[in-house]
């Protein structure tokens, strides 16, 4: 008996007497329809692949240039006037008004006269200059713009900086001590047993060095505050602050100690 692998009927050879609800007997049984299907499917694909070459060919070039060839005809331009060199500047036009040279005067003799000087009534309605030039009365008139009259103003810095953020402090003529001592020459302490403790005041260092805007802080009572702006008013001009190289107004704190003679 010839065996036909692409018949089926071999299966029925192999599997008798065997379970052919197993899958290998159904896998075995397509195995044929599958293998056909393969090879037209993929006949189909390689067909395609090597068509495509050819299709591609066939198709025409749109980014093709359709343009029609058209005759062009040369034309000559004739050569640019080259700009002329050294030419003295166009001469000025002519005024609105008639212009009259003014000759000054000089005695002379007849005979070496060359210019003839106008008289006053050639003179009226006309400009006096260097030389005489004919006025066109077309010509349009010109006026040079007015200032505003006001001259520019720098305004002064009155602002008050925080001895804090100044680049140079005021100070007291010889340094603080000399300040404290004279603080201690010149303060009258109450008369009043056990008294002790700190006025704190603050004052305004002008760009001359003299002291403002003398306030109290705080006070310990009996007129110790009033005593300090007293001591402060007849203080001697202190050196002002400085910013940016200019003299300048700056705050200024101070603490007095004050305790009474037991």
């Amino acid at each position: 008996m010839k065996l036909d692998l692409l018949n089926n009927n071999w299966l029925e050879i192999v599997f008798e007497g065997r379970n052919k609800s197993y899958g290998a007997y159904d896998l075995r049984k397509s195995i044929t329809k599958n293998t056909v299907r393969a090879f037209i499917i993929g006949t189909v694909i390689f067909v395609i692949l090597v068509s495509i070459p050819t299709i591609l060919r066939m198709i025409p070039d749109r980014s093709e240039d359709t343009t029609l060839d058209q005759k062009i005809t040369a034309i000559k331009l004739p050569p640019k006037d080259k700009p002329k060199e050294n030419l003295p500047p166009p001469p000025p036009p002519p005024p609105k008004v008639d212009q009259v040279k003014f000759v000054k005067p000089v005695v002379a003799k007849a005979e070496d006269v060359v210019e003839e000087i106008a008289v006053v009534k050639d003179l009226k309605d006309k400009n006096i200059g260097k030389e005489t030039i004919k006025g066109d009365p077309d010509a349009e008139l010109t006026v040079e713009p007015v200032g505003t009259g006001v001259a520019a103003v720098v305004e002064e810095d009155n602002t008050v900086y925080n001895t804090a953020g100044i680049e140079v402090k005021p100070d007291f003529p010889g340094g603080m001590d000399k300040f404290n001592a004279f603080v201690a020459k010149n303060y009258q302490a109450p008369e009043e047993e056990g008294l002790k403790g700190k006025v704190y005041v603050t004052f305004v260092v002008e760009k001359d060095g003299s002291l403002t805007d003398i306030k109290v802080l705080r006070d310990i009572g009996y007129g110790t505050g009033k005593e300090a702006i007293r001591v402060l008013n007849k203080c001697p001009k202190w050196t002002p602050g400085e910013q940016n190289g200019k003299k300048v107004r700056c705050t200024f704190s101070l603490p007095i100690s004050i305790q009474s003679a037991e």
